[in-house]
């Protein structure tokens, strides 16, 4: 039986690094395995992806995909198994209406960001009345299934800029 203090790698498992520039005597000495002069026997040389003028692959190559960060919905994630044991814990009143206040003061978000997003991961056997921004449709099936309800509303959108009104104030 091995003992915790007797563990060792196996033999050749791992290598000793080669101590480069130590004298010709080690074989690695002078130059230290980087051949005769030029600039990448110098320190601080990184010619990674530098092909010699030509365009480089990673921009000959075609960019897939779009992410439009500045439009994206942020949503504050609720799944129904915390949903659950916030109302056994008293943390939620499962008889009234449950919202973004009620969800922040349960300690279940911390704030509401964009809305409030229902999600499916968990059980839960409460019957309660949910008004989230989002929900996702197991999380529903769930939810109506224990007999609550979950009310969708829309969040409501920044204000839209109007180019028109803008335009005909100048002219």
């Amino acid at each position: 039986m091995t003992k915790l203090n007797d563990l060792r790698d196996n033999a050749g498992a791992r290598k000793s690094r080669i101590r480069v520039g130590r004298g010709i005597g080690s074989g690695k000495g002078k130059t230290g395995g980087r051949g005769v002069k030029g600039q990448k026997s110098r320190t601080g040389v990184a010619l990674k992806g530098f092909e010699g003028g030509q365009m480089p692959i990673y921009m000959r190559l075609p960019k897939r995909g779009f992410n439009n960060k500045k439009f994206r919905s942020n949503f504050a994630v609720v799944n129904l198994g915390r949903l659950q044991k916030a109302i056994e814990a008293g943390r939620v009143d499962a008889a009234k209406p449950v919202d973004a206040e009620a969800l922040i003061a349960g300690g279940l978000v911390a704030k509401s960001l964009d809305g409030i997003r229902l999600l499916a991961k968990g059980e839960i056997s409460a019957k309660v009345t949910l008004h989230v921004h989002s929900a996702s449709a197991a999380a529903v099936a769930a939810v109506e299934k224990a007999g609550g309800s979950v009310v969708q509303t829309a969040p409501a959108p920044a204000e839209a800029v109007d180019n028109d009104a803008g335009a005909s104030s100048q002219a």
